[in-house]
């Protein structure tokens, strides 16, 4: 006898794509606060402010954790969402990684010079960076963990412990039989 099924793949409850996102997101959102509390509100764009462990901040760069935080926390909500937000670290961080190697003389000109420092980037900054932009890629191309459906529309022969049921169901236009078998030990 010939078994027809249908074999569909879907996403399985909560990714660790999500948890990932979530988590990298409630630390970008505690290290802004933080940072705030340290450097309060004034001079926003300044270099004069308190520096958190070895990393420069001002008042605008704890914004920008406090947004990245936020975002990352909305975005954990789906899997499609999470792996989003990966690919939004990925190219902001990538591109303030490039914007601080040209602030502290990586290269030999700056193109970017007319803009100064209004992050108040530092050398370990960009190595934080370099890093936040390698999470953001794992978070974009972290597998999904997924499971395979199949509905079987033929009967299996049943067994001698167990004992089988049938049910009519419309289904696409025209009648199907679906079968459970449930064991009778």
């Amino acid at each position: 006898m010939a078994r027809s099924t249908t074999t569909r793949v879907r996403v399985a409850g909560l990714q660790p794509v999500q948890v990932l996102a979530g988590l990298v997101g409630l630390v970008f959102l505690v290290v802004g606060v933080i940072g705030f509390v340290r450097t309060g509100f004034g001079d926003f764009t300044g270099h004069n402010h308190a520096s958190l462990w070895i990393f420069s901040v001002n008042p605008l760069h704890n914004l920008v954790h406090v947004v990245i935080g936020l975002l990352g926390l909305l975005m954990a909500t789906g899997s499609g969402l999470a792996r989003t937000f990966g690919w939004i670290l990925l190219v902001a961080y990538g591109a303030v990684l490039v914007w601080g190697l040209f602030i502290v003389g990586a290269f030999a000109t700056n193109p970017f010079e007319r803009f100064g420092n209004p992050l108040n980037l530092g050398i370990a900054d960009n190595w934080l960076h370099l890093g936040a932009a390698v999470v953001g890629l794992v978070i974009a191309v972290l597998p999904a963990r997924k499971v395979v459906l199949t509905d079987e529309e033929s009967t299996a022969p049943a067994a001698a412990e167990t004992t089988t049921e049938t049910e009519e169901q419309p289904r696409h236009g025209g009648a199907h039989r679906r079968v459970w078998q449930r064991r009778t030990s």
